[in-house]
């Protein structure tokens, strides 16, 4: 597992590799905690090196998407999701929670 963080001035873009996990959800969840604690609520995932999401997974993310989007502060946005992924998402029924990008230019480029 390997998380990286990138501050721009209207967002912060998250990029994970590997596989989200139960072992590796908790370090994801810890860096979007920090982002959002920091009261920066823009967040961008950068997907494009996630192989495999679990449910524990997914669960991190729409947390992370409630608090961001409480009190109209901010959005997660989900940027180079491989197919695998996003027809996970979509057979959960979660791909409308989400606002996905093919290109990471363009999901920094929506905030």
């Amino acid at each position: 597992m390997d998380i990286t963080t990138k501050q721009y001035r209207r967002c912060d873009v998250v990029k994970m590799k590997g596989r989200i996990d139960r072992q590796t959800a908790q370090g994801l969840k810890d860096t979007f905690n920090a982002i959002t604690d920091g009261g920066r609520f823009r967040i961008v995932f950068d997907m494009s090196e996630v192989e495999f999401i679990s449910s524990i997974g997914i669960w991190t993310l729409l947390e992370t998407q409630k608090k961001c989007k409480r009190y109209n502060r901010g959005e997660l946005v989900i940027a180079c999701v491989n197919e695998k992924i996003q027809y996970t998402l979509d057979l959960a029924g979660l791909i409308h929670f989400f606002k996905i990008y093919d290109d990471i230019l363009d999901a920094v480029g929506s905030y």
